[in-house]
């Protein structure tokens, strides 16, 4: 068996090829999807953030699930091109650039994910600062009110620590020289629903913040959304895990999918180079 790399014993055909066809298209085609995916990613989001007023826009813009969206899909966009368009052309340097991309962003994921883990309390304290942040500006962004909303039902929670994390924001805030209507109250995603409720009155929060944990805990959840979503990861590690583990090993494998590809067209290089020299030999 012939060592890998080596010269030839003599030249093959020009028909022959060392790139597998299987490889290069697999890598194509999975590139080709995400590259779509990532275009529709751009477009949406986009299209988010022209439908929202340029002020209110602004003033979340750390927080902003439009601006979330374009900067993940641009990013996927020049990833999956590089790779897209580095299988189909044989183009070693686009592969590269491709396979470095994608090994950076694995192994970022495992460093979060370790370092999630091992400093759990900073990790904790960084959560609870996005949600403050979130509570500040729910009234100024649409999707941000939406994805609140769907959090606090969802995990039965109100604020982050409390329901009375309510008053940093400006319309819910509890002072006596607050004008808003909204003064002392949370949003309507924090009151405990009849199941047989067909209408949700918006209006059941109103001044709930007046009240004490106990009096309070009859109509809305006191819980803040910290400690039950703390809770949630808690119950769920194997599925998150396993979710993981999910998105991990396609990268590993088209990782290695991209590094056979480029070995394969290296070799490819040599033959070609080896057959020109024969053929350049008057004994040939």
């Amino acid at each position: 068996m012939a060592r890998r790399g080596a010269v030839p014993a003599g030249p093959l055909g020009d028909d022959f090829s060392f790139v597998s066809p299987v490889v290069k298209y697999v890598l194509f085609f999975f590139n080709l999807l995400f590259w779509v995916i990532s275009m529709v990613m751009v477009a949406v989001g986009v299209y988010a953030r022209l439908l929202k007023h340029a002020e209110a826009a602004m003033a979340c813009l750390a927080v902003d699930p439009a601006i979330l969206l374009i900067v993940v899909g641009v990013l996927t966009f020049l990833i999956t091109f590089c790779g897209c368009i580095g299988s189909l052309r044989e183009n070693i340097c686009l592969l590269q650039a491709f396979s470095i991309c994608l090994t950076i962003i694995f192994l970022l994921q495992l460093a979060a994910g370790v370092l999630g883990f091992v400093f759990s309390d900073k990790a904790r304290g960084k959560v609870s600062e996005i949600i403050n942040g979130a509570i500040v500006h729910y009234r100024d962004d649409l999707d941000l009110q939406n994805l609140i909303d769907f959090g606090q039902k969802e995990f039965s929670c109100c604020g982050g620590v409390s329901y009375k994390d309510w008053s940093q924001n400006m319309y819910f805030n509890c002072t006596a020289s607050n004008p808003s209507r909204e003064r002392c109250s949370v949003p309507f995603s924090c009151c405990l629903h009849d199941a047989n409720q067909t209408v949700i009155n918006t209006m059941c929060g109103h001044e709930m913040q007046k009240m004490g944990y106990l009096e309070a805990s009859a109509f809305i959840y006191t819980n803040g959304c910290i400690d039950k979503l703390a809770n949630w990861i808690h119950s769920n590690l194997f599925l998150l895990g396993g979710i993981t583990l999910g998105l991990a090993l396609p990268q590993l494998v088209v990782i290695v999918l991209a590094q056979l590809l480029i070995n394969q067209i290296r070799d490819q290089i040599k033959l070609q180079f080896y057959n020109q020299q024969h053929r350049a030999d008057p004994w040939y």
